[in-house]
């Protein structure tokens, strides 16, 4: 004996909640979208020049140097560097790395320095 089969219309919402509300969903034909505006389009639309100069606005807001130490940058891949080697003055984030420092020509690692603004002549 086989177990009936009942068929039933399922009715389900045309947007779930959990689901990501679709583009045309959100924005019909006609509608634009939102777009974020740039520092520069905010500056110009908002004439801070007419201002007066005692009101904060992005124009005017000054802040004093960091007291903290800028932080060492991987001069091959732009992590962050805890290592440095001392044979060729490049930063380096991990071991695979390193191996790629050392087996740089001499000329390379000249130009990786020369872009920190720490160019050395090795030896």
């Amino acid at each position: 004996m086989e177990p009936e089969v009942v068929e039933a219309e399922l009715v389900l919402p045309t947007h779930m909640k959990f689901k990501k509300i679709q583009m045309y969903e959100k924005y019909p034909k006609g509608q634009a979208r939102v777009r974020w505006k740039h520092l520069k389009q905010i500056i110009q639309a908002e004439n801070y020049q007419n201002y007066p100069p005692d009101v904060p606005n992005y124009v005017n807001i000054e802040s004093p140097p960091s007291m903290r130490p800028c932080k060492r940058i991987c001069d091959v891949t732009g992590y962050e560097a805890p290592y440095f080697d001392p044979r060729t003055k490049l930063r380096y984030a991990n071991a695979e790395v390193f191996k790629v420092i050392r087996s740089l020509p001499n000329d390379y690692v000249q130009r990786y320095l020369a872009l920190r603004n720490a160019a050395v002549v090795l030896r």
